[in-house]
């Protein structure tokens, strides 16, 4: 049976949001939990079960853009100040001075800018497999283009005719099977045509259109994270919203890049890294010297783990959060 809040909504920035609350509202500073892509709130749901049961106040978006929030339709209208102005704003509209955010992939990302652009607001950071990195010397999208070529996925999501767009909402179901498994030895996966990128190689060269076009389900020998029913949320919420919405995140990476001369890139405040030893595209090792940026930061490996941390390894992932919010904030 899957268990989740109520669904709540409010309007934020002009924009429909809807959000999920659990735990003692008197709880602080309460954990929001900010999903990546292709994800939306429920990803979180044993986190939401296990924080609140251990008298955590947890509360988690759908992004706009995803599940059950509106998606504006303008590129420019998922820049990161649209982004975390959403999340200042769901603050505001719940009463509350300062949140630990905890974001998983994109979702990470977004956890780490929050305290350098609303320093005030934030109480600390946890980021899943998302690490904290320099402000990149060139637009990254140049240098993912020079390095990997038009195909490489990002660069390929930059496409204005949104042939990604298309092809993911005609493959939902073989995206979410694709992706929603645990990784293959690297060994193996790297024989493997059929799932190729998604096993435990760091990998960034990859085509995921093309690879979920041509998935088939019956040569994937890995094992399933979630149950049918639990895959059926994730299918049925990308039928509704599209996909559109969420790549848009990835079409403001060069405009955010440029909004992001001269700021400080220093993360003041407690923070925790959680890093998947399997993960093939954000391994451990992009986390080597974050030190530098994030003063106060601890570190948990998480072993035998693909890129879905909280998916896979539920259990571990929730204990670690519910130990380290209370050795650091009581």
């Amino acid at each position: 049976m899957i268990e989740m809040p109520p669904l709540r909504f409010a309007e934020i920035n002009g924009v429909r949001l809807g959000f999920y609350e659990a735990g003692p509202i008197g709880d602080r500073p309460p954990m929001v939990l900010c999903h990546g892509w292709p994800e939306i709130a429920f990803t979180w749901r044993r986190q939401i079960k296990a924080l609140s049961a251990a008298g955590l106040r947890v509360i988690a978006p759908d992004q706009r853009g995803f599940g059950a929030s509106e998606a504006p339709q303008a590129v420019i209208d998922y820049d990161i100040d649209c982004l975390t102005g959403d999340l200042v704003g769901l603050l505001d509209r719940l009463d509350i001075e300062k949140a630990i955010f905890v974001g998983h992939d994109w979702g990470g990302f977004l956890a780490w800018e929050m305290p350098l652009r609303h320093p005030a607001r934030v109480a600390g950071v946890v980021a899943l497999n998302t690490p904290h990195l320099p402000r990149a010397p060139v637009d990254p999208i140049v240098l993912l283009r020079k390095r990997y070529g038009e195909r490489m996925y990002i660069v390929q999501f930059q496409n204005p005719g949104r042939e990604p767009d298309q092809i993911f909402a005609a493959n939902v179901d073989k995206l979410f099977d694709a992706f929603l498994r645990a990784p293959k030895p690297a060994r193996a996966a790297a024989s493997d045509g059929a799932i190729a990128g998604v096993g435990a190689s760091p990998r960034l060269d990859l085509d995921f259109p093309a690879m979920v076009a041509a998935y088939d389900p019956a040569k994937d020998t890995r094992k399933r994270l979630l149950s049918e029913e639990e895959v059926k949320v994730f299918v049925d919420a990308f039928r509704a919203s599209g996909f559109t919405g969420g790549l848009n995140w990835y079409r403001n990476i060069s405009r955010n890049w440029e909004r992001s001369a001269g700021q400080e890139r220093v993360v003041r405040v407690p923070s925790l890294m959680i890093m998947a030893e399997n993960d093939p595209v954000q391994p451990p090792s992009a986390a080597d010297g974050m030190e530098s940026l994030v003063p106060d930061l601890e570190k948990h490996l998480v072993r035998d783990c693909g890129h879905w941390t909280q998916e896979e390894k539920p259990d571990e992932v929730s204990g670690k959060l519910i130990e380290w919010r209370r050795r650091r904030f009581g």
